[in-house]
């Protein structure tokens, strides 16, 4: 097998074009920790090739150790006995592998024994992960929940809890959904009860739907102010499985079967506050949700990467009618729709966390009381525009590997359908993506939201005041009238004032955006490559029609499915069964 690093030609590009210098100085601490860290760097030069090794070395792993064994995974799944939950032979000895390999402190500061890299080359690891196993994923790729650690626990906490994330000692989960709660947190009801003897805080209740559930170490949202209602009166808890959690099922999937989803019984389990009372769902458990979205655009990235790939093969060896089916022009375009749609993604997630890398490291050093002024004036700005890329780069990855998964499968015809084939894993794998983690109809919302408070005007500007190269005049101009196209479609929501008309709107709008940032992306990446000139070209001349398209209904002001909804939906509903 290759390795899934050195044989991504795109990734490559990007790492070798992307302006780092900042991140990595502002994640290196102007390299003052070189003295103190044998490995750590010297200066951005000795970073980046750093980076670049830990990533083939991902690579080597996923490609040679991890996908072989992707597929024994999926047959075998994930066992559960007597209350105890086991992970298939393959998952197993892979996290023994990264383990050894020192990659389950990714993004953890050198203190606790983490290897200290930013989110950017973390998400470029997960998209390897991914493409080897989907289901190995939502196991490495939750060390968001050490992060939160991290960013919120006391010392005392982080001292205890970071350096076993980072040797592979425990795993994690975030510990947020219930049988009621689900995309609403808010209606939590599991209850922290604070012991005044000792301190201690008692969880009682049931969550449902946790990957990685039986992991070591719990992040539980719980509602720890008696009377409220709402997100105010939730906190976030620490707690380790082994004092008291039951897990009392599995859940049997559609796919990532090899990742165990469970239901947990809390019964007076002892837990610790994780920062202050009251501001679990509003602070952490959004600062969580967040790493986890880009996690899960990476994970969808790597899904249809592996997707594409097999379609390709298939494509060069396959023949009907007397030529490779690659050669038929309805399978080209199917080919070619595919690889652009990943690399726009890809460009598209990459944007995202070079800016939650710049904003985390901006605000460590706002927290740690530095005092330059400029610094929260630029810091500002630069989480909004992280908030507002965040939603938008789930919500394309993630639909985007839906679709590429399902024009795989079609290449493949009925041996796509067999299970002779990985395609058919992959199909099962991505669905899940536009679901958890907030769903696409959620992060739709998430991206209106940031539309209209401003958030990406500034990015935008900064794009379209740039001057590119000349071949690519046609290509600026379409994209600049998608972008009065996105303008006149929001003034419109805007004005109707009609929140039901709004809702409507929002799947189409977040279409529209993403479709102009990701040409304003590509636009940029055309000027540093001749082939990607040609994605750029193909991606932004199908673009257009699109944008014109959804800013056509949203203009047109029709309700129809609104008006009409009882006649056609409700007037014949069949009964429940």
């Amino acid at each position: 097998m290759p390795n899934f690093f050195e044989d991504n030609e795109d990734i490559k590009f990007h790492l070798d074009t992307m302006d780092l210098e900042e991140i990595v100085r502002l994640q290196e601490k102007d390299f003052t920790e070189a003295a103190q860290y044998p490995f750590a760097p010297t200066d951005c030069a000795d970073a980046m090739d750093s980076y670049r090794r830990v990533l083939s070395m991902v690579g080597d792993i996923a490609g040679n150790f991890v996908a072989p064994r992707a597929a024994d995974v999926d047959e075998e799944g994930t066992h559960f006995e007597n209350g105890k939950v086991t992970y298939a032979k393959g998952i197993a000895e892979s996290i023994e592998m990264l383990s050894k390999a020192d990659l389950m402190g990714f993004t953890l500061p050198r203190k606790y024994g983490g290897l200290n890299l930013p989110t950017t080359i973390y998400s470029v690891a997960i998209e390897m992960i991914s493409r080897a196993d989907a289901s190995l994923m939502n196991i490495f790729g939750l060390q968001d929940i050490a992060e939160t650690i991290h960013s919120f626990a006391s010392d005392e906490i982080k001292d205890a809890y970071l350096p076993m994330f980072c040797t592979g000692e425990v795993t994690g989960a975030m510990v947020l959904t219930e049988p009621d709660a689900g995309s609403d947190l808010q209606a939590v009801r599991l209850t922290a009860t604070e012991d005044a003897d000792n301190g201690v805080w008692r969880l009682n209740g049931v969550k449902r739907f946790i990957t990685n559930g039986c992991g070591e170490v719990l992040l539980v949202l719980a509602r720890s102010e008696a009377g409220t209602t709402d997100g105010r009166g939730l906190s976030l808890f620490l707690c380790e499985s082994k004092d008291g959690v039951r897990v009392r099922r599995i859940e049997h999937k559609m796919g990532i079967t090899g990742s165990p989803t469970c239901e947990l019984q809390f019964n007076n389990v002892p837990a610790k506050l994780i920062g202050k009372r009251k501001r679990g769902l509003i602070t952490y458990v959004m600062a969580l949700m967040n790493g986890a979205r880009i996690g899960i655009a990476g994970q969808a990235l790597g899904i249809a990467q592996a997707a594409y790939n097999e379609a390709v093969v298939y494509a060069r060896e396959r023949e009907q009618f007397g030529k490779k089916i690659k050669d038929i022009p309805a399978v080209a375009e199917m080919l070619v729709n595919m690889k652009v749609h990943i690399e726009a993604a890809r460009a598209l997630l990459y944007e995202t966390s070079r800016f939650v890398d710049l904003e985390e490291n901006l605000n460590e050093r706002v927290e740690a009381g530095e005092k330059d002024p400029a610094l929260k004036q630029r810091l500002g700005p630069v989480r909004k525009l992280a908030a507002a890329l965040t939603p938008m780069s789930k919500y394309f990855a993630c639909e985007m590997a839906v679709k590429v998964c399902y024009d795989a499968q079609q290449v493949h015809g009925g041996s796509g359908y067999m299970k002779d084939y990985n395609i058919e894993r992959h199909y099962r794998d991505v669905r899940i993506t536009s679901i958890y983690e907030g769903t696409s109809q959620l992060q739709a919302i998430a991206i209106l939201a940031g539309l209209q408070g401003g958030a990406l005007d500034a990015r935008l500007e900064e794009f379209a005041s740039r001057e590119y190269d000349p071949s690519l005049r046609d290509l600026v101009e379409k994209t600049k009238k998608a972008r009065e196209l996105l303008r006149n479609a929001l003034d419109h929501v805007r004005e109707k004032k009609d929140q039901d008309f709004t809702d409507l709107s929002t799947g189409r709008l977040a279409d529209i955006v993403c479709d102009v940032y990701m040409s304003y992306l590509l636009l940029s990446d055309a000027e540093k490559a001749d082939r990607k000139k040609v994605v750029a070209r193909k991606f932004i001349s199908d673009m257009l029609p699109r944008v014109e398209m959804n800013a056509a209904q949203v203009l047109s002001g029709e309700r129809v499915v609104l008006d009409s909804f009882e006649v056609l939906v409700e007037a014949d509903a069949p009964d429940e069964e």
